[in-house]
């Protein structure tokens, strides 16, 4: 029996994952709209940072209508527009 092997998130060092949160951070703070490259997600969220939940380590964006909610952990880039 072979094994699929499932595609691996990309590993980011503390330094990336301290930039990222402090993008974030920035962006709810000034209510400011982020563009987000999300791991397995062809196209980039657009949106505000609505929360930061620190027990779920969720991001909530809200993009019009819809609110998103969208794991630290698959947030490869953050971009303040």
């Amino acid at each position: 029996m072979v094994k699929t092997k499932k595609p691996q998130r990309p590993q980011r060092d503390e330094f990336e994952l301290e930039e990222i949160a402090n993008s974030l951070t920035e962006a709810h703070t000034e209510k400011n709209e982020v563009l987000l490259t999300v791991w397995k997600k062809e196209e980039p969220v657009k949106g505000i940072v609505t929360k930061m939940d620190g027990n779920t380590k969720l991001i909530h964006v809200e993009n019009g209508m819809d609110l998103l909610k969208i794991p630290f952990m698959n947030i490869l880039k953050v971009q303040i527009i």
